[in-house]
């Protein structure tokens, strides 16, 4: 049954804050106890795949292909842990005053909601069902988007909305006409047949699953609504966000590339790499020319997609083992550099990087943790970021593909700049006023408990990231269709 609990906890938890909404104390202690169950279960699970192999539960009474599968190996146990500890940093972080998320009714059920989604969409082995999934945590995330109901809140929330559902269409349609070529939703039965089509009927099928998986994931060109959107947002949200939305998409990119699908035609994985690249700069760009923290932030996950796309793309066991790594290494460094600029703002009032300044010499703390994670983020060894993108440059060279290796390590120099940005401008720089004092800090306890794990994990990831690569190389190598 541990192969449930990232879809029934969650719900339940949604369920019962929407029946406590009347008392937001009991509602935001319903959620704190729910988000603390689903970690605890994460655990769990996580330790039952690393025995076992695969924890699968088949519902509706029905023998497979035709049952309704969940299961979980290593990648969706990584992954449902990632999402149960961001929910409950989230949620942790509603008791501080450093940018909280405006109490509301439906905020809890929300955010419950949207790990519901994520967390199914982990464990399923359905293809229709992973299409459920995806919807679930659109529809809560358009509404926690709209949670406020000003004009750009919105604004966001229709530019989202717009391009995701081009992207939800074509999801839709490529399980059709996956179904109707093959007969097959269930994943194993689903490989089986595809492996068994011509090449020419297969490419388009497999193409148009892939370009739907492309705009969940905010790849180049289809990524306009994720820095459209996610400066308009509270912190809790920001991080749970950054942390898990563009991640379903990149998860299905690598069940289906790397396992369901597996070997799917090289032209498609030659595209992928283009993509991959044609992203990082674009994101990196992006970032290089804005002066909110926010918009910055958010571009440069665009330009993180990108490495995890390249990883990919390399179709090799080292390749999913360096996207693994690099996915997790991500969503905790940019959950944690959300939060960061979070408390930004709570000590300065603002986000524009030309307001603010002056915030080490007061916060020499704030600017430490920011520095850790921004080299994170960067690549600098011996942090997390560095790992990651050594992993996947050097099995960039080891195929000889020098051109996407060179684009990612171009694109590791553009990333200081703008992270060194951030550091000298809100940091360094002497306060555009020099009568300004920073606010004392009333309740920003639980805001630092959040960051603060997200830093040591990212810190462990560094240190010591020999059992995450084991990990992660044990993952790569459990998907059913790898290849050395």
């Amino acid at each position: 049954m541990l192969a449930l609990t990232p879809l029934l906890v969650p719900l339940a938890t949604a369920l019962l804050c929407v029946l406590t909404q009347a008392r937001p104390r009991w509602q935001l202690r319903v959620s704190a106890a729910g988000a603390l169950t689903l970690l605890l279960c994460a655990l769990a699970l996580l330790q039952q795949v690393q025995h076992a192999g695969v924890v699968s539960v088949v519902g509706g009474n029905w023998p497979l292909p035709f049952g309704v599968e969940f299961a979980a190996d290593r990648l969706s146990a990584v992954m449902v842990l990632v999402a149960a500890l961001m929910v409950n940093v989230a949620v942790l972080w509603q008791w501080s005053d450093a940018d909280a998320a405006p109490s509301a009714p439906a905020l809890q059920p929300l955010l419950h909601g949207l790990v519901t989604g994520a967390g199914a969409a982990f464990v399923t082995a359905d293809l229709f069902n992973l299409y459920v999934w995806f919807e679930v945590a659109l529809i809560c995330s358009l509404g926690l988007l709209a949670q406020g109901g000003a004009l750009r809140q919105l604004d966001a929330t229709l530019k989202y909305f717009a391009l995701n559902v081009f992207g939800t269409v074509l999801l839709l349609a490529a399980v059709g006409l996956l179904y109707a070529a093959t007969g097959h939703l269930n994943f194993s039965a689903l490989g089986e047949a595809m492996a068994k089509l011509d090449a020419a009927v297969a490419l388009p099928l497999i193409g148009v699953l892939l370009l739907a998986f492309l705009i969940k994931a905010a790849a180049f060109p289809f990524f306009a609504w994720l820095p459209a959107s996610y400066h308009t947002l509270p912190a809790p949200v920001l991080a749970l966000f950054a942390a898990l939305l563009t991640k379903i998409g990149v998860y299905a990119l690598i069940r289906m590339l790397s396992d369901v699908l597996h070997p799917a035609p090289q032209l498609l994985y030659d595209a992928l790499g283009w993509i991959a690249v044609v992203s990082m700069v674009t994101g990196v760009l992006g970032a290089a020319y804005h002066w909110d923290m926010r918009r910055i932030l958010a571009f440069h996950s665009i330009s993180q997609i990108g490495y995890i796309l390249l990883a990919i793309a390399l179709a090799s066991r080292a390749g999913d083992a360096a996207a693994i790594f690099f996915t997790v290494h991500h969503s905790l460094v940019k959950a944690g550099l959300f939060l960061v600029v979070a408390l930004v703002f709570r000590y300065t009032g603002h986000y524009d990087l030309r307001c603010i300044g002056g915030l080490y010499a007061a916060r020499p703390g704030l600017g430490a943790v920011f520095l850790l994670l921004a080299l994170a983020l960067v690549g600098i060894p011996p942090f997390s970021g560095f790992w990651g993108k050594y992993l996947i440059v050097r099995e960039a060279m080891a195929q000889g593909e020098y051109l996407w290796a060179a684009g990612a390590l171009l694109v590791g120099v553009i990333t200081l700049y703008s992270m060194m940005k951030i550091w000298l401008e809100a940091f360094w720089k002497p306060h555009p006023d020099s009568a300004w004092r920073p606010p004392a800090a009333a309740r920003v306890t639980a805001a630092w408990l959040g960051v603060g794990a997200l830093v040591l994990l990212t810190l462990w990831m560094g240190l010591y990231p020999d059992a995450m690569i084991r990990y992660v190389t044990d993952a790569s190598t459990a998907l059913r269709g790898g290849t050395p």
